[in-house]
């Protein structure tokens, strides 16, 4: 059974669904086109790679960055930043000091103090013939001094060129200068008188350039740089910018361990630069904090200082009333007194002058409280306290202080935002005053306790002489005097002792170090990489659009699949230099091809030893359908069996030139009367085939071929030869071959390997499912195999190339010959 051959069983409904039905994309085709075109993504391959270089050698620019570790004191209460132990007023929860310290080292205030200490506002770089890199200031051989009382020209390029005797030439650009020129003391711009560009100059270091637009002078780098540098450019920016762009640079989180462990990163194009800010920055950071710890302290430390000097005034007047009592009165002791009972009046009355003084300090913190100058704020230890919650509700309420003066920059006071943090300023002030409200009562009720007591303890002195009572009530009030003051001295002592002992509660666990860290960006080998892989991109998508567009046949299965007609051989490109290719080499693997087609006709026709009418037509013209016509007349001439050659492609003749016929006669002649019979038929070099060519071209073709004369014509020579061959025209063009299809004992439709289009195959399908077009099948022309031998239907004869002697303009695809040495190499050739 020829191979594509259906079984007639299956329903028509089945069968129209598959008709025509190619694949959209032949995934198939795509892999080997990839493959043949291999040396298309090797040069994209190599041209990526070397743009990638010049990319990475001259244009990336490298960004680095350094890290530095530090540990936040757990015991921070301080009323200068928000405690621990409750959450902070914007809703944030945890480590609320580290996300306080987060803020201040993102702070523009912090920010600006570097960049003023450090210089940042200058950029030193410098300039090879293609790329720009940015230097760090001690990478330069001189550092920029600018003179911030002169006005300075920002964004505008100054280069220094090296000279000999440590002298350097300043080059300012041709074009650029401006009038707007830029002041380091207020920070703004101003406008001057237009002037000219500043002619070149050659300056010692120390020596002041002074310009319309510049005043600076170089000073010598006192590290000796290893980097020869050919120029030096300076660039001075704003204030303002330079803030804003290094802010961008900084990155601060927190240990996911521990979270008062913080890290800071800082990112930027020299390894030396980003190591330089960060250790500053934290060095300044812990300075801050330290002088944030004393500022209570020490606001203590003076109130305690002047409560001192008030006491010690009243203690020396009470000393002199004393003492004049007892020079006066005489008296230096009294007789029988109760000593027990003074004691004990001793002791409350020192209770109570050390809650008198805890009241005076809860007073002077209530004051500052109201007169929202919190930066006065003494510490509660000074009253006797030990409370974070009130210590934290104090920054809070500083906090909103701070909040409120920035919001009042920018809306009205009585619109929502103002109203908001005015609500939550006196509800915190609430807070603090309540928690204030509970100590007074506390020490109140106290002192009230403790004189109920001297009360009692002072009955049985009223019996005493009125000298003797005023005696005691003199001692008495100095002994309340001298406790006062005795209080307040221990708490000035200990003070002290935490101001000269206070230390920041920041500690650097890592400083940030140049550890010859490789840069973090660009990501040189994820650009390589995009590069490249872009550029291999682009033969893959012109591949891949091509195959989309392209709709031409090229798969023998898929062919099969789609238009159920049986296949009757495949034949595999003709490297001969004409189309008698069975004639002139019968031994080659082609011949055998077409000699498998004669094998395989007698599927499509009754064996009734009649003569035998074969047609052959196409989709359109060069399929090979000529070619195909002369070669299978030729084996069929060559097996013993008389054959006629008939050119009925009476629009586009061909088979003369091949035979070296004469045309002037031919069918045409033939059909319109001209001629007889015996003048159309020539012999060939075979004694079983004849050739009757088409003749001149008609003005009727089709009424010719149509014609009862060509009838006759068919039915005569069935009477003389055992085949007959009919070349036709291809049936996309014209219907002429479907009528002749209905004298042809079998048909063959010829379709060319990546020539027939997909879609002209339709019609021929449409009719040979319809049961239009019976006896029909395909050839297969012009195959090339570009991965090894045969075809899974066995019909492999027309590319089973250099098996025969004669294929000897064959070339092997490059694959299989490499396939074919290596099987020679490892013997098994």
């Amino acid at each position: 059974m020829i191979p594509g051959k259906e079984n007639t069983s299956k329903s028509a409904s089945q069968q129209s669904e598959k008709v025509g039905s190619f694949a959209f994309f032949d995934v198939e085709h795509f892999v080997k086109r990839i493959i043949r075109n291999w040396y298309w993504f090797a040069l994209m391959a190599a041209f990526g790679y070397a743009i990638s270089w010049v990319y990475s050698k001259y244009y990336a620019q490298r960004i680095y960055a350094s890290n530095l570790s530090l540990s936040i004191s757990n015991n921070t209460a301080s009323y200068f930043t928000p405690n621990q132990s409750i959450n902070f007023i914007w809703g944030q929860n945890g480590n609320q000091d580290g996300i306080y310290l987060k803020k201040m080292l993102l702070s523009r205030s912090h920010n600006e103090y570097l960049v003023k200490q450090l210089d940042l506002f200058i950029n030193y770089s410098t300039k090879g013939v293609i790329k720009q890199t940015y230097l760090d200031k001690y990478d330069s051989p001189v550092f920029l001094e600018v003179d911030k009382s002169h006005l300075q020209q920002v964004n505008y390029p100054i280069t220094l060129i090296p000279k000999t005797g440590g002298r350097y030439e300043v080059v300012l650009p041709d074009e650029g200068q401006t009038t707007s020129l830029y002041s380091y003391v207020t920070e703004n711009f101003t406008t001057v008188s237009p002037y000219n560009r500043p002619a070149n100059k050659v300056i010692s270091v120390n020596e002041w350039y002074v310009s319309p637009n510049f005043k600076f002078r170089l000073v010598k780098n006192p590290q000796p740089t290893p980097i020869v540098l050919e120029n030096i450019i300076l660039n001075l920016s704003t204030v303002n910018q330079t803030v804003n762009d290094l802010v961008s640079t900084i990155n601060v989180d927190f240990d996911k361990e521990i979270n008062t462990i913080m890290i800071i990163s800082k990112s930027g194009y020299n390894l030396n630069g980003t190591v330089n800010f960060l250790n500053t920055s934290v060095d300044e950071l812990q300075r801050k904090r330290l002088i944030d710890r004393n500022t209570v302290d020490k606001n203590t430390e003076n109130y305690l200082y002047e409560n001192l000097a008030k006491i010690r005034k009243k203690l020396d007047s009470s000393a002199l009333v004393l003492n004049n009592m007892k020079i006066s009165e005489g008296l230096y002791d009294i007789k029988d007194r109760d000593e027990k009972a003074l004691l004990r009046i001793k002791e409350l009355e020192t209770k109570k002058a050390d809650l008198l003084t805890r009241i005076n300090s809860l007073n002077s913190i209530r004051n500052t409280l109201a007169s929202q100058n919190l930066d006065r704020m003494i510490s509660m230890n000074a009253a006797g306290i030990e409370d974070g919650v009130f210590s934290a509700t104090v920054s809070e309420l500083k906090a909103l202080y701070l909040k409120r003066r920035e919001l009042a920059l920018i809306y009205t006071p009585n619109s929502e935002p103002m109203r908001e943090i005015n609500r939550l300023i006196n509800e915190a002030r609430g807070n603090s005053n309540g928690s204030l409200r509970n100590y007074y009562s506390t020490y109140l009720n106290e002192i009230a306790k403790i004189d109920r007591l001297i009360a009692g303890e002072s009955v049985d002195l009223v019996a005493y002489p009125e000298k003797e009572r005023k005696y005691l009530d003199a001692e008495r009030g100095y002994n309340m005097i001298e406790a006062t003051y005795n209080t307040l001295l221990t708490k000035q002592n200990e003070t002290q002792i935490r101001v000269a002992t206070n230390k920041s509660d920041i500690t650097v666990i890592d400083p940030a170090k140049n550890l010859g860290q490789g840069p973090i960006a660009p990501d040189v080998q994820r650009t390589k990489y995009s590069i490249i892989g872009g550029l291999l991109l682009l033969p893959l998508l012109i591949i891949g659009i091509s195959e989309v567009l392209d709709n031409r046949v090229r798969n023998i299965k898929e062919l099969l699949q789609a238009t159920r007609i049986p296949l009757l051989g495949v034949i595999g490109k003709n490297t001969h230099d004409n189309n008698l290719t069975v004639l002139e080499q019968p031994r080659s693997s082609i011949s055998e091809a077409f000699r498998g087609i004669r094998a395989n006709l007698r599927f499509l026709h009754k064996e009734d030893n009649k003569s035998k009418v074969i047609l052959l037509t196409s989709s359109v013209g060069g399929e090979g359908k000529t070619y195909i016509s002369i070669n299978i007349a030729s084996v069929l001439g060559l097996s013993g069996k008389k054959t006629i050659l008939l050119g009925m492609d009476l629009r586009k003749p061909k088979i003369f030139g091949d035979f070296k016929i004469d045309n002037k006669y031919g069918i045409s002649n033939y059909l319109t009367g001209e001629v007889d019979m015996e003048r159309i038929i020539n012999q060939t070099k075979i004694p079983n085939l004849h050739v009757a060519t088409s003749g001149p071209i008609p003005p009727n073709p089709s009424e010719l071929l149509m014609s009862d004369r060509n009838i006759k014509f068919l039915e005569d020579l069935k009477k003389i030869y055992d085949f007959i061959v009919i070349d036709s025209p291809p049936v996309g063009l014209v219907a002429d071959p479907f009528e002749l299809m209905k004298y042809a004992d079998a048909s063959i439709y010829v379709v060319r390997h990546e020539y027939t289009e997909k879609y002209m195959l339709k019609m021929i399908t449409e009719k040979y499912q319809n049961q239009e077009v019976q006896n029909l099948g395909l050839v297969y022309n012009d195959y090339q195999q570009q991965q090894g031998y045969g075809y899974g239907y066995g019909y492999g004869y027309g590319y089973g190339y250099g098996y025969f002697d004669e294929d000897k303009n064959y070339q092997e695809p490059t694959l299989i010959k490499i396939r074919n040495k290596l099987r020679k190499l490892f013997g098994r050739a």
